[in-house]
């Protein structure tokens, strides 16, 4: 493997935007409904999906939480959206939006429209830390009580294996494997570090929270609600996973078929893009 494709994938397991698709079977049903005793709400996404993002809006209006922590800001971004009444392209410009390599505004303006004046979170961390992760590990990188969050316990061989396996698959097939632990790494730090805001968020405002983050971190089995658990059990989480019904890259299949990762599942028609393993090779 040439340096040049390593730093790739790498980078691409650092931006936002790169998420493995789902090949999913379609399913049209009405949003499901829920429980007045949940406390934190987690909408996930596949980032580039529009009617991901319009159904998260949805579910913001129905709810009316009391703050909505998104994956995509920092917390300085998000302090600036607080600051204003703006939720437009002026929004946009002010958090520098267009140069953060998300997918475009217009896709996520309905889900800040739909905020109006609650309290926003940024849960977005600096690449650097999240690099670290990879060489280091999560514990020695999170910003809170590491023990607390599951951090400090070695996962069970099978479930290390099984993370492995996910991101080697999710990243084309390309990763070396004395990357994958690392790899694992960085998204542990980055479910605790989720979960850590999400719990400021309902112990600062009351709840509850809706978290608005990709289907991989809203997965109960190895994601922010396996962090919130750890942390808080008595907190109410549901998790509702945005999937597609079918897609270029069918790395996550197994998602479609364990209704257990999360406690809702809605499958959207998928966007067309293209095929991310080509643009590793490159």
């Amino acid at each position: 493997m040439t340096g040049k494709l390593l730093r790739k994938l790498v980078l691409g397991a650092l931006l936002p935007g790169f998420a493995a698709c789902t090949e999913l079977p379609f399913q049209d049903t009405a949003l499901p409904a829920v429980p007045e005793t949940a406390q934190i709400i987690i909408v996930s996404e596949v980032h580039d999906n529009p009617r991901h993002h319009l159904i998260q809006a949805e579910y913001i209006r129905t709810l009316q939480p009391a703050a909505v922590a998104f994956e995509m800001l920092t917390s300085e971004q998000a302090e600036i959206s607080n600051s204003t009444a703006e939720r437009g392209p002026a929004l946009a410009d002010a958090i520098g939006w267009h140069d953060s390599g998300w997918p475009p505004w217009e896709i996520y303006q309905p889900v800040f429209e739909a905020t109006g004046s609650t309290k926003i979170y940024g849960m977005a961390l600096p690449r650097e830390r999240v690099r670290r992760a990879v060489g280091e590990s999560a514990s020695a990188v999170f910003a809170g009580d590491s023990k607390a969050f599951g951090l400090t316990t070695p996962l069970p061989d099978d479930q290390q294996a099984a993370r492995e396996a996910h991101q080697q698959a999710v990243h084309c097939n390309m990763l070396p494997l004395e990357l994958l632990g690392g790899m694992v790494e960085a998204q542990r730090l980055r479910d605790a570090s989720f979960a850590a805001t999400a719990l400021t968020a309902l112990r600062e405002t009351g709840g509850p929270v809706v978290v608005i983050t990709g289907t991989g971190h809203a997965r109960k089995d190895w994601g922010m609600p396996e962090a919130i658990a750890a942390a808080s059990p008595d907190t109410v989480v549901v998790s509702i996973g945005q999937l597609e019904k079918a897609a270029t890259q069918s790395a996550n299949k197994a998602a479609s078929d364990d209704e257990s990762f999360y406690d809702h599942r809605l499958f959207a028609d998928p966007v067309g893009r293209e095929d991310p393993c080509q643009g590793m090779m490159q």
